[in-house]
């Protein structure tokens, strides 16, 4: 099974710089996709429409907070719009598709960088994920999280100008909430799981100047239960595109979708 998250920064102009071309090649079970920057209705047009996906979406409630959507090539048994956290719900944030052994999520959280107003909407949203983490841990089924969390974990997962920085998603409650994900709940970043490399970025902020320099961040994330942590089977981050300003992380699993 072959997972993709991306954060397409507008599906649209992700469209026009060939991501669906790209997404086919890749023959990809699951892509999901976050950051969509428009309505659902929109993208009912044969582009947006690849041959052989089924496309579920979520609106956000003012465009510019994100949306988010999942592709798949397996017809889900259920669709899960939201987590019951109000505020993300209406700001699309969450959409889940079950499939008969494993679930696939894909999730954007508020970013804050460069808005110091913003973090408290931020921790509230990481908060609330983390009961519902806590919760899924009560489920007889796996889960696979695709999510652009904003934040950078590691030290290796951001560059070295950024780690004496007090920036929004690389402060140290953000990194102690990822702390607790991975080494008291044992969920898994199944990317980390098979690269432990430095310099593994998926993103490139806007005043980095340049393309995509070194002083990027890993803010794309493939979060696993734990009963998953054997199924991971390779994975990489796909520098080449240039989609968005994130580039997308494919995952590949020993799971019979």
């Amino acid at each position: 099974m072959r997972v993709v998250s991306i954060s397409v920064n507008g599906l649209k102009q992700a469209a026009e710089n060939g991501f669906f071309e790209w997404m086919k090649d890749l023959d990809a079970d699951v892509v999901c996709v976050q950051d969509l920057l428009a309505r659902s209705y929109e993208f009912d047009e044969e582009l947006y429409r690849p041959e052989g996906y089924e496309a579920y979406f979520i609106d956000a409630e003012n465009v510019e907070d994100g949306g988010v959507g999942i592709y798949t090539r397996h017809f889900p048994k259920a669709i899960m719009y939201g987590f019951a956290y109000e505020p993300a719900d209406r700001q699309g944030r969450f959409i889940q598709a079950d499939f008969e052994n494993v679930s696939v999520a894909a999730m954007l959280a508020p970013c804050a960088l460069g808005n110091e107003e913003k973090q408290p909407e931020k921790d509230s949203f990481m908060n609330a994920f983390m009961e519902h983490l806590h919760k899924t841990l009560r489920k007889r089924r796996q889960f696979i999280f695709c999510a652009n969390m904003q934040t950078a974990h590691l030290v290796t997962d951001a560059s070295s100008k950024y780690h004496k920085m007090d920036v929004s998603g690389f402060l140290p409650h953000e990194r102690a909430w990822f702390d607790e994900v991975f080494d008291s709940l044992d969920y898994v970043d199944a990317f980390r799981e098979v690269n432990k490399e430095k310099k593994q970025f998926t993103w490139w902020p806007e005043w980095a100047k340049g393309w995509r320099k070194q002083a990027g961040w890993r803010t794309d994330y493939q979060i696993t239960t734990p009963g998953l942590r054997n199924a991971i089977l390779d994975g990489y981050i796909d520098e080449a595109q240039r989609f968005s300003d994130h580039a997308p992380i494919i995952m590949d699993y020993d799971i019979e979708i």
